[in-house]
């Protein structure tokens, strides 16, 4: 049995080929007959440009269905799709390309000149091109080609991905996710969200991001629904589109910014069924609000890099703001102590823990840390804080670790740290998230300086924008005589976001 994912896809797409599967903000469309053709055809640029099963493909590229089509032909020809944030300077690309040796690289057009001089300081043999126009040197590669017509064969266990999530030491680490990992998934949150094909998705998520292809789109193609494809959060186009839309996902920005505009009402959203958030944390506000002025209730649920989606509030049922609901069908949770990761009583506080098919296969070369959270008995440790109530909804109170969560992206602060403590004049620094009415966190610097130096915020800010992706920068900056510490020496960061944390309250 072929157990790659895209055989599942390919089986539901070829069921409705006549039916529209992306529809873009200006008016493309692809099919899904159209999409299972260009899929062959890239497939078939894959393998003329050297890419074998299991190599993997690196792709910076900006928000398109073509990018789409892309990753399935990834799938159907046995590759590994590693997409790449937007905003990642060439400094990250380069840790990237060196570490996950990519057999090729798929840029922005525009990029093409430094993606050839990243490529060949770190030994990427292939470097394309792909635009958002149907454009681009792999789309012309593709024209040429010939089509892969079959499907490669590939065991559950064969790697599908690889996403890079930021490491609390600086360096990003790569989460190999499989085919069994994604199709388990797919079809559990199918089931969960009542997808069918009847159901239009207004997409305004990125898709280099678990939330926006793997939850959004493999749903999508799991239940042959369609998209309506925008290259990103646009409020005007969100507001045309749901009359004609059924359900949306988004972060908690989304939402907030839909509350500020007057034409959110119960009549705007009548078509709609089911609007989900995720990503970032959702406030009771937000979610008071919505429900109020347009009679849905937001369904929130919580995923993670390494293992998709965990948990869901309920489709039919309370969905209780402030929670992440329950474990979704296959998923199991626990509950655990710290130190000796033991079961701690319902209601108390732990780091919690996911087993299932959804869980990943480990930290792409690096067996220690993999043998560090990923624990013999398939239990995965995510290192949030958390607590599971009577009625066994899921509540996330904090993370272990310090991540900042701004945007729905994660932001590690060692690395942003790491960047700041090289400047000139800079003693050391301490990056922590604080309540941020927009972002859900607003990353925030608090620096110590030599003294006599003369570094401002707009320096800091300055220095960082050619070494790190925007979303990864403060928004704020403060100085301070010395960092709080306890008496082991560890910056006390808690007492920093108590004293930064009403600083965004008015933004």
């Amino acid at each position: 049995m072929n157990h790659n994912l895209f055989a599942t896809f390919a089986e539901r797409m070829s069921a409705r080929r006549d039916r529209n599967f992306i529809t873009t903000l200006d008016g493309r469309t692809y099919s899904y007959g159209q999409a299972l053709e260009t899929s062959a055809r890239l497939a078939g640029a894959l393998t003329s440009l050297g890419v074998k099963p299991g190599d993997r493909v690196a792709v910076q590229v900006d928000k398109s269905p073509e990018a789409i089509l892309l990753y399935l032909a990834c799938l159907r020809m046995g590759g590994v799709y590693l997409p790449l944030n937007t905003g990642y300077t060439a400094d990250e690309i380069g840790y990237f390309l060196g570490d996950a040796e990519p057999a090729l690289f798929v840029c922005r057009p525009a990029s093409l000149q430094a993606a050839r001089e990243i490529a060949g300081n770190t030994g990427c043999p292939n470097v394309e091109t792909l635009g958002t126009d149907g454009d681009g040197s792999l789309m012309d590669a593709a024209s040429n080609a010939s089509a892969f017509d079959g499907i490669e064969q590939r065991a559950d266990d064969d790697l599908a991905a690889i996403l890079y999530t930021s490491g609390t030491t600086g360096r990003s680490k790569g989460a190999m996710l499989t085919h069994r990992n994604l199709a388990s998934n797919s079809a559990s949150l199918t089931e969960a969200w009542r997808f069918t094909d009847q159901d239009r998705l207004i997409h305004a998520l990125p898709i280099f991001h678990t939330h926006g292809l793997f939850v959004a789109c493999n749903v999508v193609l799991m239940s042959g629904a369609s998209l309506y494809f925008l290259p990103r959060f646009d409020l005007d186009a969100i507001i045309e589109a749901m009359p004609q839309g059924t359900t949306m996902m988004g972060v908690p920005t989304f939402y907030t910014r839909l509350l500020q505009d007057k034409r959110l009402t119960a009549e705007l959203t009548a078509n709609m069924r089911l609007f989900t958030s995720g990503s970032a944390p959702l406030t009771a506000e937000t979610h008071q609000e919505f429900q109020q002025r347009t009679g849905h209730a937001i369904l929130e649920r919580y995923g993670m890099t390494e293992t998709n989606m965990n948990t869901s509030n309920p489709y039919d049922g309370d969905r209780i703001a402030g929670t992440v609901g329950m474990p979704l069908p296959g998923v199991e949770v626990r509950v655990t102590n710290r130190e000796t990761l033991e079961e701690v009583p319902q209601g108390e506080i732990g780091i919690l823990q996911v087993r299932g098919p959804n869980v990943f296969k480990g930290y792409w070369r690096m067996p220690e840390k993999t043998r560090e959270e990923l624990l013999p008995d398939g239990f995965f440790i995510t290192g949030d804080l958390a607590l599971i109530d009577e009625r066994g909804y899921v509540h996330i109170v904090g993370r272990d670790k310090d991540l900042v969560i701004s945007g729905g992206f994660n932001v590690y602060p060692k690395e942003v740290e790491q960047v700041i403590d090289e400047i000139d004049g800079v003693v050391e620094s301490a990056v922590i998230g604080v309540p941020h009415p927009d972002f859900g966190e607003g990353v925030t610097a608090v620096v110590v300086l030599q003294q006599g130096a003369s570094v401002t915020e707009a320096d800091v800010l300055a220095s960082l924008a050619g070494h790190l992706a925007k979303y990864k920068q403060p928004k704020r900056v403060f100085f301070v005589d010395s960092l709080p510490r306890n008496t082991m020496g560890k910056v006390q960061k808690n007492q920093l976001r108590d004293k930064f944390g009403d600083i965004y309250k008015d933004a």
